[in-house]
């Protein structure tokens, strides 16, 4: 049976553990989390969803096998892709970076998403 999966409050919402951000421009930025919900995906990958919140700063993002959707639940960052120009993102705002999207985030105010994961390829080894 198939059961409702509930975050209350997620501009609130506690998160994991702050933990220094793997590809950081910026030294001392940090990131936190927490997975909502996992499930398996059509293409062999899981599909996730969670929340997800970083320090001012910039950092370098690659969306490689996945399709990541956004909403922004607040702060306020500017998104560059690879090649065009920025875009200026701020709370309310959805977006999303397709699979093959490399570019960076300048993350002004502390912001926090809800993102959801879409895997496009099989998992390795399926």
């Amino acid at each position: 049976m198939a059961t409702t999966v509930l975050l209350r409050n997620a501009p609130e919402h506690a998160l994991g553990a702050f933990t220094p951000k793997p590809t950081t421009v910026t030294p001392g930025q940090s990131e936190g989390s927490v997975d909502l919900w996992t499930a398996p995906g059509e293409t062999g990958g899981p599909v996730e969803t969670g929340i997800w919140e970083a320090d001012p700063g910039t950092f370098t993002a690659t969306r490689e096998g996945y399709h990541e959707m956004c909403y922004l639940i607040s702060g306020r960052v500017t998104l560059t892709e690879e090649g065009e120009q920025p875009l200026e993102l701020t709370a309310g705002d959805l977006f999303v970076t397709p699979a093959g999207w490399r570019g960076t985030w300048q993350v002004h105010e502390s912001v926090r998403k809800v993102f959801v994961i879409i895997p496009t390829a099989p998992a390795a080894g399926a």
